[in-house]
């Protein structure tokens, strides 16, 4: 039998690429991110979350992918979501599913080559009386073809206009008990992108045929 192969060591950052599902200057959801952004930097070592802006990205058309090439905006966003090692993810619901511009980030970042693949994520949702949930399995079953290994718990639902208040005027989060459930996905995006790496390192051990 060969030797597995060296485990490569763990990295000192983890950056996590955070995308809101809603451009409201206001934004709950975007509120949530900065709020995960804040533990991080706070009692979280070593694990960096950017927040990652799609208003600038144009409805997907791939006649606007002339000579192989996608449009400035696009490929900045590509770029982006490339360097991350993994994602968080949160969105409200629209009409029981994905928010139109979460929807369309998905899709241009997975024109070929598929810049989402193998690695790992977290979700997040503020929206009415569901608190997103969803939005949430909608996405889930995105991930699924995008190659995206998504934590299962915790479920972090936040059901924004009911009381007690959980957001300012400005979309900043104010409630400590969603700023609890906000810390537990923080964390166990860390430990699951850990187990991500040791599985595509174990993919690589040889045995030899008897």
């Amino acid at each position: 039998m060969a030797a597995p192969t060296a485990r490569p060591p763990p990295k000192t950052v983890l950056r996590v690429a955070a995308i809101s599902g809603s451009l409201r200057r206001a934004s709950a959801n975007t509120g949530l991110i900065r709020a995960a952004a804040e533990i991080c930097r706070e009692s979280i070592p070593g694990l960096h979350i950017d927040h990652v802006d799609i208003s600038e990205l144009p409805l997907l058309n791939t006649d606007l992918e002339a000579g192989g090439r996608f449009p400035p905006a696009v490929e900045a966003f590509r770029d982006k979501v490339r360097a991350a090692d993994c994602f968080l993810f949160a969105s409200p619901e629209y009409n029981y599913s994905i928010s139109g511009p979460l929807k369309n980030a998905l899709d241009w970042g997975s024109r070929p080559p598929n810049c989402w693949a193998d690695r790992a994520a977290a979700m997040l949702s503020a929206s009415g009386g569901s608190g997103g949930s969803r939005s949430q399995y909608h996405i889930r079953q995105v991930g699924v073809f995008l190659d995206i290994h998504f934590i299962n718990r915790p479920e972090v639902f936040t059901k924004a206009h009911l009381p007690p208040r959980k957001f300012d005027a400005d979309g900043n989060l104010i409630d400590s008990e969603t700023k609890e459930q906000t810390n537990g996905g923080a964390l166990l995006i860390r430990w699951t992108e850990q187990i991500v790496t040791n599985s595509k390192c174990e993919s690589h051990i040889l045995v030899d045929a008897p």
